[in-house]
């Protein structure tokens, strides 16, 4: 590969903010496509949740999921519009979704109807209150896995997201979460926070959402991707339609290996990231994990024209 390889990012939940897509819909047809095909495959008005919310409703992960999904669909295909292509996609968590219809692996309808459902079958698998997510801020994985093993006293507590060398996200029944936070300041973490989610997501606990999503993804027709994707639960690089069902199962209970995606693609030669859906969450890690590389953003008219500015002034300095 050439050393000047692209790599595509598409966030996961947390993303989401009222008014995204809206712009990129309103002109781009090919974005407001995207939200129409969205609409007709769930059955109801996402594009105006999206547009408009209310935030409450957005929230709500079932809804939250197709919605970041399609919102980075839709930037998607403004950027292959404008004829740009990866060589390598990412996505973390849901977003793992997004990257696998940009490579072609599911088909865009496919997903929307599949992450609604995961969304749905994530809330349902654990009672409300009974599990909780914390972000702890400057320890180490090792030091994190040691912490969990510590509070978990018969319940369950494990490293989610290794998101940077800054943050790992920790996730578990309520109770040995707040014990793990309590141990973590004690051993030296700059921060513990409580994440607003309303799942525990990527443990133990999410076991009957991956067993009900298995069922769905076991239906549903992949082809081989057009490119590489990276998996979030090995860090490793997907070629196949068969290894991308497996992947996309394992991921609901498996932790969310960001940190070490990151550094793959770094390894494989890329130099320029691209974070394409709402928010710039992506671009955050990317600063905590390689500031060295470039990350641009694409999720609304202003990035888009800043990102796709840089892109052909690099692309024709490496023509030269």
């Amino acid at each position: 590969m050439s050393n000047s390889s692209i790599a595509f990012l598409f966030p996961g939940q947390g993303s989401q903010a009222v008014g995204m897509g809206k712009e990129l819909a309103e002109n781009h047809a090919v974005a407001r496509q995207t939200f129409d095909e969205a609409d007709e495959a769930l059955g109801y008005k996402l594009s105006q949740l999206c547009f408009e919310g209310p935030e409450e409703k957005l929230k709500l992960t079932e809804i939250t999921q197709p919605a970041i999904l399609t919102a980075s669909v839709a930037a998607l295909r403004v950027l292959q519009k404008n004829e740009l292509k990866p060589d390598y996609v990412a996505g973390h968590s849901l977003g793992e979704y997004s990257a696998h219809v940009a490579a072609g692996t599911l088909k865009f309808a496919d997903a929307v109807r599949t992450v609604r459902n995961r969304g749905k079958y994530m809330q349902e698998a654990v009672p409300v209150g009974a599990g909780a997510m914390a972000a702890i801020l400057g320890l180490t994985l090792g030091k994190v896995s040691e912490i969990c093993r510590d509070a978990a006293q018969g319940e369950v507590c494990q490293p989610a997201n290794i998101n940077s060398p800054e943050q790992i996200v920790i996730s578990g029944h309520a109770g040995a979460v707040e014990r793990a936070m309590k141990l973590a300041q004690e051993r030296g973490a700059k921060k513990a926070v409580s994440l607003p989610v309303s799942a525990p997501f990527h443990c133990a606990l999410m076991q009957p959402a991956q067993d009900r999503l298995a069922h769905d993804l076991s239906v549903l027709a992949f082809q081989n991707p057009s490119c590489p994707v990276v998996c979030n639960v090995d860090a490793a690089l997907i070629t196949s339609a068969e290894a991308a069902r497996e992947a996309l199962i394992r991921q609901v209970t498996g932790s969310v290996k960001w940190d070490p995606s990151v550094r793959l693609l770094v390894e494989k030669g890329v130099s320029l990231f691209v974070e394409v859906g709402p928010g710039k969450v992506l671009w955050g890690l990317m600063r905590q994990i390689d500031r060295s590389k470039t990350c641009l953003t694409v999720g609304d008219e202003a990035s888009l024209q800043k990102t796709l500015g840089q892109l052909t002034a690099s692309h024709s300095a490496g023509e030269r």
